[in-house]
């Protein structure tokens, strides 16, 4: 038998290759996100819907998280007008916790979800401290209690807030809300 080498011209070649080559996956260059170590029980966070909303990836799944025991003056909500020191809180939430790896905690006394079906937790920052409570000591946010419910952070997100009106800080100052946060936005 004779065996003969199949030798293409470069002409062909360079065809096959020019009309092959739109076609095979270039290797994309991986992503800040991609190259966080997130350590177990740790999520990074996704987006900030506002100061006291915010998605992570949770088990493979975008997740809205709604935060035990605070509440910020609404900014997103379209039933509703920006209120008084909200765009603030909002950009304090961002400042703090966008593209952040956070631990999250869950209370079973409050129960996994909202009625509006987000899961309910609070958030620790990297550096450990509670998100929740810098936001009430530092007067972007009220405590807040869910009809009357008993939740684990309760007695100190109570004391962060008589803290922040004590001092006049963020929203209970008299130049920004007094703590009224239900009127409208300054322009």
């Amino acid at each position: 038998m004779n065996k003969r080498k199949l030798v293409l011209p470069a002409s062909i070649i360079l065809t096959i290759l020019y009309f092959a080559l739109p076609y095979v996956q270039k290797a994309e260059p991986a992503s800040s996100k991609s190259q966080v170590v997130i350590p177990p029980g740790s999520y990074l966070v996704q987006k900030v819907v506002d100061g006291d909303t915010v998605e992570l990836k949770v088990d493979g799944r975008l997740q809205r998280i709604r935060l035990i025991g605070m509440d910020t003056p609404e900014v997103v909500d379209p039933r509703k007008v920006v209120q008084c020191f909200g765009r603030e809180a909002s950009a304090r939430a961002h400042k703090l916790l966008e593209n952040k790896v956070v631990r999250m905690e869950q209370d079973v006394q409050v129960g996994e979800r909202d009625k509006y079906g987000r899961l309910l937790a609070y958030l620790f920052l990297p550096d450990g401290s509670n998100y929740a409570q810098g936001m009430i000591t530092d007067g972007y946010a009220h405590e807040y209690t869910y009809q009357g419910q008993f939740y684990k952070y309760q007695a100190e997100f109570k004391q962060a807030e008589q803290e922040a009106r004590d001092a006049n800080r963020g929203l209970w100052a008299a130049d920004t809300c007094a703590g009224d946060t239900k009127q409208a936005a300054s322009q």
